[in-house]
């Protein structure tokens, strides 16, 4: 696989990974509709020690909304406001890459779909995506 590569929407922040992807994540908690502002959130998950800033200081929130009530850390640039990864302690050594800040995301394509039991009702799921009520074990 070709390295990854994005960035925020103003381009302050710059990221590369050269990992192949651990997997391709759909999540549709509510936690993670918020800070998408979306109706799910697309992630790329990578090891978080292949993930590289390559320019810029994204900025963190430390989030404990979620149903583990551990830290999930959000980093998101200063400037722009763009959310570009997460990663947490309940993950192990994995980031979650936001893939709408992918330079070509026309090669994701997602094999995984979590917290469907919070899914809003007027999202379809294609046939033959592994789905789960919420985080697999």
């Amino acid at each position: 696989m070709p390295t990854i590569e994005g960035g925020c929407l103003c381009g302050a922040v710059r990221y590369r990974s050269d990992a192949e992807p651990v997997m391709q994540v759909v999540c549709h908690c509510e936690t993670c509709r918020k800070n998408s502002g979306s109706a799910f959130s697309m992630n790329v998950a990578v090891p978080q020690d292949r993930l590289r800033i390559e320019s810029g200081s994204p900025r963190r929130y430390e989030d404990h909304s979620g149903a583990s009530g551990k830290a999930f850390y959000r980093f998101f640039c200063g400037d722009c406001g763009s959310h570009i990864y997460s990663h947490g302690p309940a993950y192990g050594a994995i980031a979650f890459i936001k893939a709408g800040t992918l330079d070509d995301p026309s090669w994701v394509a997602p094999n995984l779909h979590i917290w469907c039991a919070e899914k809003l009702p007027w999202v379809d799921i294609p046939e033959g995506v592994t789905q789960a009520p919420a985080n697999p074990s």
